[in-house]
Protein backbone atom coordinates (compact mmCIF):
# COMPACT_ATOMS: atom_id res chain seq x y z
CA UNK A 1 0.00 0.00 0.00
CA UNK A 2 2.86 2.88 -1.44
CA UNK A 3 0.33 5.32 -0.64
CA UNK A 4 0.93 5.15 2.81
CA UNK A 5 4.77 5.34 2.22
CA UNK A 6 6.05 8.00 4.83
CA UNK A 7 2.87 9.42 5.95
CA UNK A 8 2.30 11.04 9.59
CA UNK A 9 -0.98 9.47 10.92
CA UNK A 10 -2.53 10.03 14.11
CA UNK A 11 -5.02 8.01 15.27
CA UNK A 12 -6.98 9.21 18.18
CA UNK A 13 -8.96 6.69 20.72
CA UNK A 14 -11.87 7.49 22.35
CA UNK A 15 -13.54 4.99 25.77
CA UNK A 16 -15.39 2.39 24.03
CA UNK A 17 -15.46 -1.03 24.17
CA UNK A 18 -13.91 -0.89 20.14
CA UNK A 19 -11.20 0.42 21.44
CA UNK A 20 -9.91 -3.22 21.20
CA UNK A 21 -10.64 -2.81 17.14
CA UNK A 22 -8.25 0.44 17.05
CA UNK A 23 -5.55 -2.05 18.08
CA UNK A 24 -5.30 -3.99 14.64
CA UNK A 25 -6.08 -0.88 12.82
CA UNK A 26 -2.56 1.04 14.44
CA UNK A 27 -0.92 -2.32 13.53
CA UNK A 28 -1.95 -2.52 10.13
CA UNK A 29 -1.41 1.39 9.26
CA UNK A 30 1.90 0.71 10.68
CA UNK A 31 3.01 -2.67 8.64
CA UNK A 32 1.61 -0.39 5.32
CA UNK A 33 5.01 1.86 6.01
CA UNK A 34 2.68 5.50 8.00
CA UNK A 35 4.03 6.56 10.69
CA UNK A 36 1.22 6.48 13.49
CA UNK A 37 1.20 8.50 16.54
CA UNK A 38 -1.96 7.37 18.90
CA UNK A 39 -3.76 9.57 21.05
CA UNK A 40 -6.07 8.07 24.05
CA UNK A 41 -8.51 10.07 25.96
CA UNK A 42 -8.59 9.28 29.63
CA UNK A 43 -11.74 6.92 28.86
CA UNK A 44 -9.77 4.98 26.50
CA UNK A 45 -7.41 4.19 28.85
CA UNK A 46 -9.99 2.40 31.22
CA UNK A 47 -10.24 0.02 27.78
CA UNK A 48 -6.39 -0.64 26.56
CA UNK A 49 -3.01 0.09 28.14
CA UNK A 50 -1.58 2.95 26.27
CA UNK A 51 1.47 0.15 26.24
CA UNK A 52 -0.44 -1.88 23.79
CA UNK A 53 -0.22 0.62 21.11
CA UNK A 54 2.90 1.70 22.03
CA UNK A 55 4.05 -2.29 21.14
CA UNK A 56 1.99 -1.44 18.21
CA UNK A 57 3.34 1.26 16.43
CA UNK A 58 6.46 1.51 18.17
CA UNK A 59 5.62 5.67 18.94
CA UNK A 60 5.12 6.79 22.26
CA UNK A 61 1.33 7.39 23.27
CA UNK A 62 0.08 10.91 23.92
CA UNK A 63 -2.95 10.78 26.91
CA UNK A 64 -2.13 13.84 28.41
CA UNK A 65 -1.92 17.88 27.74
CA UNK A 66 -0.33 17.94 31.06
CA UNK A 67 2.08 15.37 31.14
CA UNK A 68 5.88 16.59 31.70
CA UNK A 69 7.06 16.18 27.69
CA UNK A 70 3.94 16.99 26.24
CA UNK A 71 4.17 20.88 26.29
CA UNK A 72 2.41 22.25 22.76
CA UNK A 73 2.71 18.48 21.53
CA UNK A 74 -0.63 18.61 20.59
CA UNK A 75 0.35 21.76 18.18
CA UNK A 76 3.39 19.64 16.72
CA UNK A 77 1.89 16.81 15.84
CA UNK A 78 -1.26 18.51 14.59
CA UNK A 79 0.56 19.99 12.24
CA UNK A 80 2.93 17.49 10.96
CA UNK A 81 -0.42 14.43 10.52
CA UNK A 82 -0.93 14.19 6.97
CA UNK A 83 -4.09 12.23 8.23
CA UNK A 84 -6.15 12.09 11.57
CA UNK A 85 -8.51 9.21 12.11
CA UNK A 86 -10.75 8.75 15.34
CA UNK A 87 -11.42 5.36 15.92
CA UNK A 88 -13.59 4.88 17.69
CA UNK A 89 -15.37 7.96 18.03
CA UNK A 90 -17.56 7.73 20.98
CA UNK A 91 -20.80 9.92 21.08
CA UNK A 92 -19.38 12.23 23.63
CA UNK A 93 -16.14 12.75 21.61
CA UNK A 94 -18.52 13.34 18.59
CA UNK A 95 -20.24 16.08 20.55
CA UNK A 96 -16.67 17.54 21.45
CA UNK A 97 -15.89 17.86 17.98
CA UNK A 98 -19.13 19.14 17.02
CA UNK A 99 -18.90 22.60 19.54
CA UNK A 100 -14.93 22.84 18.93
CA UNK A 101 -14.03 22.10 22.60
CA UNK A 102 -10.33 21.37 23.22
CA UNK A 103 -10.80 20.01 27.04
CA UNK A 104 -7.83 17.09 26.09
CA UNK A 105 -5.24 16.03 24.05
CA UNK A 106 -7.04 14.92 21.47
CA UNK A 107 -9.99 17.28 20.60
CA UNK A 108 -6.89 19.82 21.29
CA UNK A 109 -4.80 18.73 18.33
CA UNK A 110 -7.89 18.57 16.16
CA UNK A 111 -8.20 22.11 16.19
CA UNK A 112 -4.38 22.84 16.18
CA UNK A 113 -4.74 20.34 12.51
CA UNK A 114 -5.33 21.23 9.31
CA UNK A 115 -5.19 17.69 8.16
CA UNK A 116 -8.11 15.88 6.42
CA UNK A 117 -10.01 14.09 9.33
CA UNK A 118 -11.99 10.50 9.27
CA UNK A 119 -14.24 9.53 12.33
CA UNK A 120 -15.75 5.77 12.97
CA UNK A 121 -18.67 6.37 15.41
CA UNK A 122 -19.27 3.48 17.93
CA UNK A 123 -22.17 3.54 20.13
CA UNK A 124 -25.46 2.20 21.66
CA UNK A 125 -27.72 1.81 18.89
CA UNK A 126 -30.24 4.47 21.10
CA UNK A 127 -27.59 6.48 20.74
CA UNK A 128 -26.59 6.76 17.89
CA UNK A 129 -30.08 7.13 16.77
CA UNK A 130 -30.55 10.78 19.14
CA UNK A 131 -31.23 13.89 16.84
CA UNK A 132 -28.36 15.45 18.76
CA UNK A 133 -26.20 12.46 17.48
CA UNK A 134 -27.15 12.91 13.89
CA UNK A 135 -27.13 16.79 14.37
CA UNK A 136 -23.58 16.75 15.52
CA UNK A 137 -22.54 14.21 12.86
CA UNK A 138 -24.24 16.46 10.06
CA UNK A 139 -21.58 19.01 11.94
CA UNK A 140 -19.03 17.54 11.25
CA UNK A 141 -19.85 16.61 7.71
CA UNK A 142 -20.34 19.99 6.82
CA UNK A 143 -16.81 21.16 7.72
CA UNK A 144 -15.53 17.81 5.40
CA UNK A 145 -14.64 15.43 7.97
CA UNK A 146 -15.30 12.09 6.76
CA UNK A 147 -17.83 9.76 7.88
CA UNK A 148 -16.85 5.74 8.04
CA UNK A 149 -19.84 3.89 9.57
CA UNK A 150 -20.91 2.89 11.83
CA UNK A 151 -22.40 -0.81 10.87
CA UNK A 152 -25.34 -2.92 11.74
CA UNK A 153 -24.71 -5.57 13.85
CA UNK A 154 -24.07 -7.14 17.68
CA UNK A 155 -23.16 -4.78 19.80
CA UNK A 156 -21.85 -5.06 23.47
CA UNK A 157 -24.74 -5.07 25.03
CA UNK A 158 -26.50 -7.79 22.46
CA UNK A 159 -26.18 -10.02 19.52
CA UNK A 160 -29.12 -8.02 17.60
CA UNK A 161 -28.39 -6.40 14.66
CA UNK A 162 -28.41 -2.91 15.33
CA UNK A 163 -26.43 0.41 14.12
CA UNK A 164 -23.70 1.75 16.18
CA UNK A 165 -20.87 -0.82 15.53
CA UNK A 166 -17.72 0.56 14.86
CA UNK A 167 -16.41 -0.39 10.90
CA UNK A 168 -14.00 -3.24 10.82
CA UNK A 169 -10.58 -1.74 10.34
CA UNK A 170 -10.05 -2.94 6.87
CA UNK A 171 -13.12 -0.73 6.22
CA UNK A 172 -11.83 2.24 8.11
CA UNK A 173 -8.25 1.95 6.20
CA UNK A 174 -9.40 1.38 2.79
CA UNK A 175 -11.76 5.00 3.36
CA UNK A 176 -8.79 6.71 4.95
CA UNK A 177 -6.37 5.61 1.96
CA UNK A 178 -8.71 7.43 -0.18
CA UNK A 179 -8.73 10.04 1.61
CA UNK A 180 -4.70 10.33 1.98
CA UNK A 181 -4.27 9.22 -1.57
CA UNK A 182 -7.17 10.19 -3.70
CA UNK A 183 -5.46 13.36 -4.96
CA UNK A 184 -3.55 12.36 -7.38
CA UNK A 185 -3.66 11.73 -11.40
CA UNK A 186 -6.29 8.83 -10.76
CA UNK A 187 -8.95 11.47 -8.55
CA UNK A 188 -12.10 11.86 -10.22
CA UNK A 189 -11.13 9.98 -12.72
CA UNK A 190 -14.01 6.84 -14.00
CA UNK A 191 -12.03 3.68 -13.69
CA UNK A 192 -13.62 0.34 -15.74
CA UNK A 193 -11.97 -2.90 -14.39
CA UNK A 194 -12.90 -6.53 -15.84
CA UNK A 195 -11.89 -9.75 -13.44
CA UNK A 196 -12.21 -13.41 -13.32
CA UNK A 197 -13.11 -16.43 -15.78
CA UNK A 198 -16.22 -16.55 -17.60
CA UNK A 199 -18.38 -19.66 -18.33
CA UNK A 200 -19.73 -20.73 -21.38
CA UNK A 201 -22.51 -23.15 -20.75
CA UNK A 202 -22.55 -26.70 -22.01
CA UNK A 203 -25.65 -27.73 -20.67
CA UNK A 204 -27.58 -26.12 -17.78
CA UNK A 205 -24.78 -27.82 -15.45
CA UNK A 206 -21.70 -27.86 -16.64
CA UNK A 207 -19.57 -25.28 -18.36
CA UNK A 208 -16.73 -24.20 -20.56
CA UNK A 209 -14.42 -21.89 -18.13
CA UNK A 210 -10.88 -21.51 -16.83
CA UNK A 211 -9.08 -21.23 -13.91
CA UNK A 212 -8.68 -17.72 -13.18
CA UNK A 213 -9.71 -16.40 -9.25
CA UNK A 214 -10.25 -13.11 -9.90
CA UNK A 215 -7.69 -11.60 -7.61
CA UNK A 216 -5.50 -9.14 -9.99
CA UNK A 217 -8.78 -7.72 -11.15
CA UNK A 218 -10.18 -7.30 -7.63
CA UNK A 219 -7.07 -6.35 -6.22
CA UNK A 220 -6.54 -2.88 -9.17
CA UNK A 221 -10.39 -1.96 -8.53
CA UNK A 222 -9.47 -1.59 -4.59
CA UNK A 223 -6.29 0.03 -5.61
CA UNK A 224 -7.56 2.16 -8.07
CA UNK A 225 -10.84 2.93 -5.61
CA UNK A 226 -8.08 4.02 -2.90
CA UNK A 227 -6.36 6.51 -5.34
CA UNK A 228 -9.73 8.54 -5.74
CA UNK A 229 -11.36 7.28 -8.72
CA UNK A 230 -14.09 6.53 -9.71
CA UNK A 231 -14.65 2.56 -10.53
CA UNK A 232 -16.61 -0.23 -11.82
CA UNK A 233 -15.45 -3.90 -11.30
CA UNK A 234 -17.21 -6.01 -14.00
CA UNK A 235 -16.40 -9.70 -12.94
CA UNK A 236 -17.42 -13.20 -14.04
CA UNK A 237 -18.10 -15.98 -11.37
CA UNK A 238 -15.96 -15.49 -8.63
CA UNK A 239 -15.74 -16.12 -4.56
CA UNK A 240 -14.24 -12.75 -4.20
CA UNK A 241 -16.08 -10.43 -1.49
CA UNK A 242 -16.97 -6.98 -3.26
CA UNK A 243 -13.82 -4.78 -2.69
CA UNK A 244 -15.10 -1.17 -0.35
CA UNK A 245 -16.25 1.64 -2.42
CA UNK A 246 -16.51 -0.36 -5.96
CA UNK A 247 -19.77 -0.72 -7.69
CA UNK A 248 -19.94 -4.33 -8.99
CA UNK A 249 -21.74 -5.75 -11.99
CA UNK A 250 -21.46 -9.56 -12.05
CA UNK A 251 -21.89 -11.12 -15.32
CA UNK A 252 -21.52 -14.99 -16.31
CA UNK A 253 -20.54 -15.51 -19.77
CA UNK A 254 -18.16 -13.68 -22.34
CA UNK A 255 -21.28 -11.85 -24.17
CA UNK A 256 -22.39 -10.68 -20.95
CA UNK A 257 -19.04 -9.10 -20.40
CA UNK A 258 -18.40 -7.21 -24.03
CA UNK A 259 -22.40 -6.21 -23.31
CA UNK A 260 -22.01 -4.81 -19.68
CA UNK A 261 -18.46 -2.77 -21.16
CA UNK A 262 -20.04 -1.25 -23.94
CA UNK A 263 -22.53 0.07 -21.45
CA UNK A 264 -19.66 1.57 -19.11
CA UNK A 265 -16.73 2.57 -21.49
CA UNK A 266 -18.18 5.66 -23.75
CA UNK A 267 -17.71 7.18 -19.76
CA UNK A 268 -14.37 5.47 -18.77
CA UNK A 269 -11.01 7.49 -18.80
CA UNK A 270 -9.49 3.96 -18.07
CA UNK A 271 -10.28 0.39 -18.58
CA UNK A 272 -7.96 -2.56 -16.90
CA UNK A 273 -9.25 -5.82 -18.41
CA UNK A 274 -7.50 -7.94 -16.25
CA UNK A 275 -10.61 -10.63 -16.42
CA UNK A 276 -9.94 -13.67 -18.19
CA UNK A 277 -12.67 -14.59 -20.78
CA UNK A 278 -13.18 -18.02 -22.16
CA UNK A 279 -11.80 -18.01 -25.42
CA UNK A 280 -13.89 -20.55 -26.70
CA UNK A 281 -18.02 -22.17 -26.44
CA UNK A 282 -19.67 -24.42 -26.98
CA UNK A 283 -21.46 -24.33 -30.70
CA UNK A 284 -25.17 -25.51 -29.59
CA UNK A 285 -25.18 -25.53 -25.38
CA UNK A 286 -27.76 -28.46 -24.84
CA UNK A 287 -31.36 -27.30 -23.27
CA UNK A 288 -31.56 -30.14 -21.04
CA UNK A 289 -28.21 -31.45 -18.76
CA UNK A 290 -26.92 -34.69 -20.78
CA UNK A 291 -26.66 -37.60 -18.78
CA UNK A 292 -23.58 -39.78 -18.53
CA UNK A 293 -25.73 -43.02 -19.75
CA UNK A 294 -25.60 -41.35 -23.23
CA UNK A 295 -21.96 -42.07 -23.51
CA UNK A 296 -19.30 -39.93 -24.89
CA UNK A 297 -19.59 -36.77 -25.00
CA UNK A 298 -18.47 -34.27 -27.97
CA UNK A 299 -18.36 -30.73 -27.39
CA UNK A 300 -17.67 -28.55 -30.70
CA UNK A 301 -16.46 -25.15 -30.06
CA UNK A 302 -16.16 -22.46 -31.48
CA UNK A 303 -14.40 -19.32 -30.36
CA UNK A 304 -15.83 -16.10 -28.52
CA UNK A 305 -16.03 -12.34 -29.49
CA UNK A 306 -12.89 -10.46 -29.11
CA UNK A 307 -13.99 -8.19 -26.10
CA UNK A 308 -11.43 -5.71 -26.47
CA UNK A 309 -11.68 -5.47 -29.73
CA UNK A 310 -14.94 -5.59 -30.21
CA UNK A 311 -15.62 -2.73 -27.95
CA UNK A 312 -12.61 -0.41 -29.50
CA UNK A 313 -15.34 2.10 -30.82
CA UNK A 314 -17.32 2.57 -27.28
CA UNK A 315 -13.93 3.75 -25.65
CA UNK A 316 -14.21 7.56 -24.82
CA UNK A 317 -11.61 9.79 -26.92
CA UNK A 318 -8.28 9.92 -25.26
CA UNK A 319 -8.75 7.23 -22.61
CA UNK A 320 -6.56 4.98 -21.81
CA UNK A 321 -6.48 1.27 -22.26
CA UNK A 322 -4.77 -1.47 -20.26
CA UNK A 323 -4.76 -5.14 -20.97
CA UNK A 324 -3.35 -8.60 -20.05
CA UNK A 325 -1.44 -11.48 -21.64
CA UNK A 326 -0.92 -14.47 -20.11
CA UNK A 327 0.83 -16.72 -22.14
CA UNK A 328 3.17 -19.57 -21.92
CA UNK A 329 5.83 -19.03 -24.26
CA UNK A 330 7.15 -16.33 -26.72
CA UNK A 331 5.44 -13.89 -24.13
CA UNK A 332 6.74 -10.71 -25.17
CA UNK A 333 6.59 -11.51 -28.97
CA UNK A 334 2.87 -12.30 -28.76
CA UNK A 335 2.56 -9.46 -25.90
CA UNK A 336 3.88 -6.94 -28.51
CA UNK A 337 1.32 -8.10 -31.14
CA UNK A 338 -2.09 -7.60 -28.86
CA UNK A 339 -0.40 -4.01 -27.64
CA UNK A 340 -0.70 -3.22 -31.56
CA UNK A 341 -3.18 -5.10 -32.80
CA UNK A 342 -6.23 -4.13 -29.94
CA UNK A 343 -4.24 -0.91 -29.78
CA UNK A 344 -3.64 -1.02 -26.31
CA UNK A 345 -1.55 1.53 -24.09
CA UNK A 346 0.05 -0.90 -21.75
CA UNK A 347 -0.22 -4.47 -21.66
CA UNK A 348 0.93 -6.77 -18.50
CA UNK A 349 2.51 -9.95 -19.30
CA UNK A 350 2.46 -13.17 -17.26
CA UNK A 351 4.07 -16.59 -17.82
CA UNK A 352 1.08 -19.03 -16.60
CA UNK A 353 4.29 -21.03 -16.22
CA UNK A 354 5.84 -19.29 -13.66
CA UNK A 355 6.39 -20.51 -10.26
CA UNK A 356 4.04 -18.41 -8.33
CA UNK A 357 2.40 -16.37 -10.88
CA UNK A 358 -0.61 -16.58 -12.64
CA UNK A 359 -3.96 -18.12 -12.20
CA UNK A 360 -5.07 -18.79 -8.41
CA UNK A 361 -2.16 -17.19 -6.59
CA UNK A 362 -1.82 -14.58 -4.53
CA UNK A 363 1.31 -13.46 -5.98
CA UNK A 364 2.31 -12.29 -9.60
CA UNK A 365 5.48 -11.75 -11.69
CA UNK A 366 4.66 -9.60 -14.84
CA UNK A 367 6.49 -7.86 -17.73
CA UNK A 368 5.03 -4.34 -18.39
CA UNK A 369 5.10 -3.61 -21.90
CA UNK A 370 4.31 -0.10 -22.71
CA UNK A 371 3.06 1.25 -26.38
CA UNK A 372 6.41 3.21 -27.00
CA UNK A 373 7.99 -0.44 -26.66
CA UNK A 374 9.71 0.30 -22.97
CA UNK A 375 9.26 -2.80 -20.83
CA UNK A 376 9.55 -3.05 -17.40
CA UNK A 377 9.70 -6.61 -15.25
CA UNK A 378 8.48 -6.69 -12.22
CA UNK A 379 9.97 -9.03 -9.21
CA UNK A 380 7.83 -11.47 -7.44
CA UNK A 381 5.25 -9.56 -6.00
CA UNK A 382 1.63 -9.55 -4.34
CA UNK A 383 -0.76 -8.80 -6.15
CA UNK A 384 -2.01 -5.59 -4.77
CA UNK A 385 1.65 -4.51 -5.12
CA UNK A 386 1.55 -5.28 -8.89
CA UNK A 387 -1.79 -3.34 -8.78
CA UNK A 388 -0.43 -0.56 -7.52
CA UNK A 389 2.81 -0.70 -10.21
CA UNK A 390 0.24 -0.82 -12.95
CA UNK A 391 -1.87 1.82 -12.27
CA UNK A 392 1.25 4.32 -11.36
CA UNK A 393 2.33 3.57 -14.33
CA UNK A 394 -1.40 4.84 -15.70
CA UNK A 395 -0.93 8.09 -13.38
CA UNK A 396 2.30 8.46 -15.14
CA UNK A 397 -0.23 9.26 -18.28
CA UNK A 398 -3.33 11.15 -17.15
CA UNK A 399 -0.72 13.20 -15.07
Amino acid sequence: MTVWSGRRVVLGVSGGIASYKACLLARRLTEAGAAVDVVMTHGAGEFVRPLTFAALTNRPVQTSLWAPDAALAHVRLGQEADLIVVAPATAHLIARMAQGLADDFLTSLLLASTAPVLVAPAMNDVMFDHAQTAANLATLRSRGTVVVGPDTGALAEGPADRPGRMSEPEAILAHAARLIGGRGPLGGRRVIVTAGPTRESIDPVRVVTNRSSGKMGFRIAEAAWERGADVVLVSGPVSLPDPIGVRVRRVESTADMERALRDELPSADLLVMAAAPSDFRPRAAATLKVARSQGALNVELEPTADILSATRACRKPGSVTVGFALETGDAIVKARAKLTGKDLDLIVINDALEPGAGFEHDTNQVTLLARDGTAERLPLLSKREVADAILSAMEARFG
